[in-house]
C-alpha cells in the first residue's frame, strides 16, 4: 500500500487497482464488471467462465488486509442488467456475506443502471464523503474534488524493446480516477484524449509499486 494524497485527504494506493482510505475505513473500487464472461457465452463468444469468483478473490484479500468497514462500489459493477441474476450460487453467497457484514454501498454506473437489485447493500447515483464526489463517470465541468472509474486506465510503456501494460491511476488536482478491478476488464490507454478531457490539466498516470508511487505526467 502507498501512500497517496488527495484533496487535502490521506489515502493508501493498492496495487491491485484498489484505494484505502484510513479515515473512513472504507476500500474503494470501480468497474467490477460481474459476469462479463457469461455475457460474452450468450453470443457464442467464450472467455474464461469464472471472472466472478476470480474478483471476489481480490476484494476478499484486500478488506481483510486493510481492515476495511466499508466499501463503495464506483459503478459498472455488473457488467449488464442481468448480470446480477447471472451470478452462480457460491459467488452469490460470497458476495450476500460481504454486502451483509459491511457498509456497502454501489454507485450505478453505464453498465449497471438496469440491474433491478443488487445484491445487499445500499445503491444511489453519487456520493459526497468529506468534501469528495464519489461518482462512475468523470464530470470535466465540475471543479469539486472527485474519485470516479468508468476509463478503465492503462499505462503503457516501451521499455528495452518490450511494450508493458500497468493498470494505473489518473490524478490531477482535483480528479481522481481509479483503474478497473475486475478480472476480465480491458483498459483504455491513460494518455488517451477522453481520459485527458475528463481531468483536466496537470494529469499524471501513477503506478504504485512496493512502497513507492510511480508517476508519469500525461502532459
Amino acid at each position: 500500500m502507498v501512500p497517496l494524497s488527495f484533496a487535502g485527504h490521506d489515502f493508501l494506493a493498492l496495487p491491485e487497482a484498489a484505494l484505502f482510505w484510513p479515515l473512513h475505513g472504507a476500500l474503494l473500487v470501480a468497474d467490477l464488471h460481474f459476469e462479463k464472461a457469461s455475457w460474452y457465452a450468450r453470443f457464442g463468444q467464450f472467455l474464461p467462465p469464472h471472472d466472478s469468483e476470480a474478483t471476489l478473490d481480490v476484494i476478499e484479500a484486500l478488506v481483510a488486509r486493510t481492515g476495511a468497514r466499508a466499501v463503495w462500489s464506483l459503478g459498472d459493477s455488473f457488467h449488464d442488467a442481468d448480470g446480477a441474476a447471472r451470478l452462480d450460487p457460491q459467488a452469490r453467497a460470497r458476495l450476500d456475506a460481504l454486502t451483509q457484514r459491511m457498509d456497502w454501498t454501489w454507485i450505478t454506473g453505464n453498465h449497471d443502471v438496469g440491474v433491478a437489485a443488487m445484491p445487499g447493500g445500499r445503491r444511489v447515483a453519487e456520493a459526497e464523503v468529506g468534501g469528495i464526489w464519489l461518482r462512475h463517470e468523470a464530470a470535466p465541468k465540475d471543479v469539486r474534488p472527485e474519485i470516479s472509474g468508468h476509463f478503465h486506465p492503462k499505462l503503457r510503456l516501451s521499455l528495452r524493446g518490450r511494450h508493458v501494460a500497468r493498470r494505473c491511476f489518473v490524478a490531477s488536482d482535483t480528479k481522481l480516477i481509479l483503474p478497473a478491478l475486475g478480472a476480465l476488464t480491458g483498459g483504455l490507454d491513460a494518455g488517451h484524449g477522453e481520459i485527458r478531457r475528463a481531468v483536466g490539466p496537470g494529469a499524471a498516470a501513477l503506478v504504485p509499486v512496493a512502497d513507492r508511487m510511480l508517476r508519469f505526467p500525461l502532459s
